[in-house]
């Protein structure tokens, strides 16, 4: 990998992290109230091989949600980071497609053993958890990382 690769993926995963809690914050300290929702990844807990920048970039998520939230729970925000396995998109079934063409292994199959529950997330799913989270029923809630994973990452 180059450094620019290293450099993009950094960007696009922890620096729009940063740069959109900058946006916000000073709203939200002067109202005193707020809720930050980071997304994060399994991989962010439990790495993949040859996956470096982006596992790296999302345990930094992780470590930035957590740093946040105790900078500012003073301020009734809270910070959190939703961690989730694999969703079903377009963009993951191409990829699962030109995995199981070159493995010989169904796609069917491969979502089986994604996880405990044998299936990939849907994005109603995440979307819940982060309505959760935003919610006044989380208002004691900061400083976490959720995994939405099926199961496939338990810590």
């Amino acid at each position: 990998m180059t450094l620019a690769e290293w450099q993009k993926t950094l960007a696009v995963n922890l620096d729009s992290a940063f740069l959109g809690c900058k946006a916000v914050l000073p709203t939200m300290i002067k109202n005193k109230h707020g809720r930050v929702i980071n997304f994060s990844s399994a991989t962010g807990k439990q790495p993949l091989t040859h996956r470096a920048p982006y596992a790296t970039s999302k345990m930094g998520v992780i470590g930035f949600t957590r740093t946040l939230a105790a900078d500012v729970g003073r301020y009734n925000i809270t910070v959190n980071a939703i961690c989730p396995g694999p969703i079903r998109t377009a963009m993951l079934a191409r990829r699962m497609q030109v995995t199981a063409e070159l493995s010989g292994e169904s796609v069917a199959d491969m979502e089986k053993s994604i996880n405990p529950m044998q299936r990939l997330l849907e994005p109603d799913e995440v979307a819940d958890l982060a309505v959760f989270l935003a919610s006044d029923s989380a208002k004691s809630i900061t400083g976490q990382a959720y995994n939405i994973s099926g199961g496939a990452i338990m810590h």
